[in-house]
Formats: structure tokens, sequence, C-alpha cells
């Protein structure tokens, strides 16, 4: 393609340089012939056409008064010879002119210049008498020579063919160099929509020029088809994923439900009502439990790829904690249990999705009320945040807390987390080893980290064996 472009390119410019040479040869010889014609037929005109101002007067001839003004208006001389070649009148000849004439002298005077290298003579007629007209001035000229055709036909063969050689090789150099400079862009242009076809989103160099919008737009395009498809992969990760998730999390209940229904199937004759109540009902719970699962991971799915669109408003989180609380101990189970809010900032306004980070805060407060002992406390603070630290505090939280405002901490005093464990905590259906409660779809701790990651903040967790465990939240 590179090589079809600089050919079409180069035949062009070779094409027209070939015609603008062969037109301006065609103009230059019809002029020089036109100017060589008209300069001669001038002269030649005036010195034949001399004869009318010649008159007869006894027999002899003379020159008029107004051919010999325009004799000294044009500088020139008239010999007037008889037809022996001897002079019988003569008007502003130079004193060095010859009488007498013999015929090849005759000749010569009208082929060479013998009287100066500024006079041209030319021959005329008139009575039956011959005269000379020389006219001294050097731009005119003749030049009398012979000639073979075919000589003048070969000549001028080997001259046009020797232009058109030396034409056509510049034609070729020049046009070589501009096809080469106007198709290197073109070049480049076609190798940048190759590597699109082939999905290689590469930036090309931007040449100055004609084509340099062309340039820019098509890196515009690259840049654009490259985050289509991380977009596309990332989407087609997220949907292999979500089946491989659905698949295995499924696995389970699937199994007791498909186990329990068959035994219905096969057997209800036999059971006893309270039988079938306890089988239907694992049934009815198992698939309570995959419609909670399927949400679950739904949410995760869209958290960690950022596909959920969260709804932001400005809250008081100190007010909002604080009514989350009063909610979760007048209506849950938990109303007993020992909950304690310590806000030691009267107002902390951040934009928050309400909804999820209620979903957030109360999977923290669940998890340390139903992995302990009933009467374990939990204990929530809110702090701010302020670049006044001290030098020691600051030192020692500046990589974790730089950047944020306000700190939320979730801490209770019950069993602890292992270290061997600490890390699996937010993993996907983490229970911990030191309960045997299996209540929920093991996706609470993980969804809760990422709704605090969505909100742009981060999260904390230390724990202690046998001392207990405290999360701390930063927005």
């Amino acid at each position: 393609m590179k090589w079809k472009l600089t050919r079409r390119f180069l035949g062009s410019v070779v094409t027209i340089v070939v015609i603008v040479g062969i037109v301006n040869i065609i103009i230059l010889v019809c002029l020089l012939l036109y100017h060589f014609k008209t300069q001669e037929e001038s002269v030649e005109t005036f010195s034949r056409g001399f004869s009318r101002y010649i008159k007869l007067q006894d027999g002899n001839p003379i020159v008029n008064e107004e051919g010999l003004k325009i004799l000294e208006k044009k500088k020139a001389w008239i010999q007037i010879l008889n037809g022996k070649g001897e002079q019988v009148a003569s008007y502003h000849t130079p004193e060095s002119l010859q009488a007498a004439y013999t015929p090849a002298e005759i000749v010569q005077m009208y082929k060479y210049r013998e009287i100066d290298a500024e006079t041209t003579v030319f021959v005329g007629e008139a009575h039956d008498f011959s005269y000379f007209v020389g006219i001294k001035d050097r731009g005119i000229g003749r030049y009398v020579f012979s000639y073979n055709y075919v000589h003048i036909i070969k000549y001028l063969n080997i001259i046009l063919l020797l232009f058109l050689t030396v034409d056509i090789m510049i034609a070729l150099v020049i046009g070589f160099l501009f096809g080469k400079k106007l198709t290197s862009p073109l070049h480049i242009l076609i190798e940048g929509i190759q590597q699109l076809r082939e999905r290689r989103f590469k930036k090309m160099a931007i040449p100055k020029g004609v084509y340099e919008d062309v340039f820019h737009n098509m890196n515009e395009l690259s840049v654009k088809l490259d985050e289509f498809e991380k977009e596309r992969d990332k989407l087609d990760r997220m949907r292999e994923e979500w089946i491989s998730n659905v698949s295995h999390d499924m696995k389970t209940p699937l199994a007791s439900i498909h186990g329990y229904a068959e035994l219905l199937k096969d057997g209800a004759a036999n059971l006893t009502p309270q039988e079938l109540f306890e089988y239907t009902a694992i049934i009815n719970r198992q698939a309570i439990y995959m419609k909670d699962l399927l949400d679950d991971l739904n949410l995760t799915m869209r958290l960690r790829n950022q596909q959920l669109p969260l709804q932001f408003q400005e809250v008081d989180l100190v007010v909002f904690i604080r009514e989350l609380m009063i909610e979760f101990l007048n209506d849950s189970p938990y109303a007993d249990r020992q909950i304690e809010l310590e806000a030691n900032v009267n107002k902390a306004l951040h934009p928050v999705d309400k909804k999820l980070m209620k979903r957030a805060i109360l999977n923290f407060i669940y998890n340390a009320l139903v992995h302990n002992e009933e009467d374990v406390v939990v204990t929530i603070r809110i702090d701010a945040l302020h670049p006044s630290l001290d030098h020691e505090k600051k030192s020692s939280n500046m990589a974790s807390s730089q950047g944020f405002h306000t700190s939320i901490t979730i801490a209770d005093n019950g069993y602890g987390i292992p270290a061997k464990d600490v890390a699996q905590v937010f993993d996907r259906y983490y229970r911990g080893t030191n309960t045997s409660n299996t209540h929920g779809t093991g996706l609470g701790m993980a969804i809760a980290r990422d709704i605090i990651l969505a909100h742009h903040g981060n999260i904390e967790l230390s724990s202690i064996e046998n001392k207990g465990t405290t999360i701390t939240i930063l927005l």
C-alpha cells in the first residue's frame, strides 16, 4: 500500500512535469522563430521597399528628399550600382566603401559584415539598378546558413530526447521526494488503523502539516477504543466471576433442596406431619438462603466493579449513627445487648448513601454481637481527624488517616480473632473459628468493606485474642 500510493503521486508529478516541459519548449521555439522573423522582416522590408524613394533624373537614379530624411533617421547609407556593379550614386556612404563590385563581392557584401562589425548590408533593386542599404545598428543581424533536413531532424530528435531525459530524471527525483514526504504520514496512518483492527491501541507520533488533525483524531479514537475494550473485558470478567460464584454457591442449598424434595416425593405417604413440616421448612429456609445469597452476590459484584450507582446525600454521621442504634435496639432481637455510643465531635457532615452505609455499620455491629457471648460490650466512637494531632500520634497514624476527616470505631471486648485469621476477615464466606453460628451468607464483611471503599473511605481491623476486636472506618 505504501509503494502504491507513492507510485500514484509520483506518476502524477512526472506527467505534469513532462507536459509542462514539452509545452515550454514549444512556446520557446515559437517565440524565438517569431522574434527572428519579425526582426528580419522589419529591416528587410525597409531595405527592399526603399526603391520607392529612388527616382530617375536624366536616366540617372537619385534618392528624393523623403528618402534622405529616412536614411538620416535610421543612420543608414545607400549605394546604387548599375548592371556592371559600378557605383552610379551614393548617399551617406562611408569613405572606405569601394566603388565597383564583382558578382562574388556583391554576394560577400550581403552575407557578411564587410564594412564594420556594427553595419549590416541589405540588397534591393529599383529601375534596373541594384543598391546596397547599410544600417549601422548592433541590434540588427542576419545569418545566412545552409542546412540538411535529414541532419536537422536527427539533431532535433537528439536534443528533444536529451531534454525529455533530463526533465524526466528531474521529475523522478522531485516526485520521489515529494511523494515520499506526502505518503509517509499516510503509511503511518494506515498502520495505525491496522493496529486498531488488531485491538492494539497505541498512540502515534503527530507530524506537523496537513495530517496533524487526522493524527489527533486517530489518537483520540485509539484512547476511546482502549477504554471501551477495557470496560468490555471488565464486564466479561465480571460476568464470568458472577457465573462461577453463583454456580459454586448454589450447589449446597440446591443439593439440600433436591435431597428433601426427593425424600418427600418417594416417601410422603410414610412421613408424619411433623416430619413433613420439618422437611418443607428446610426447603423453604434453603430457598430463602439462595435468594439472600443471590442478592448479596449481585451487590458485592456490582460494588467491586463500580457498577452500582450510589445515591449520595449530605449526612451528619453523628445523628445518623445515633438514629441507627435506636432503631436497632428497639426492633431487633438484640434489644437487651450492651451497645454504647461515644461522639467526640458535635457534627460530622459527609456525602454518603444512607441505605448502603447503614448496612455496612449494622454488619459490623451484628458480627460483634453474634460471634461473642451475650454479655459482650460493643462501643461505637466517632472522632474528628485534625491536622494538629500531636507529633507522636501523628507519626503513628499518618499513613492510615491522611486525607480523611472522620473516623468511626466499632470495638468489642469479646473473643477476638486469632492472628492467623485476621487477614481473612473480609474474604467471602469467612465466619471465624471461634463460633458455631453459621447464619447468613458469609458475604457480610466483604460487602461492608466494599461499601466503605465505594465511599472513597478506608477500613482498618485490629484484634487481640481473648481481648476483643476493633474496626476503624475512615471517611
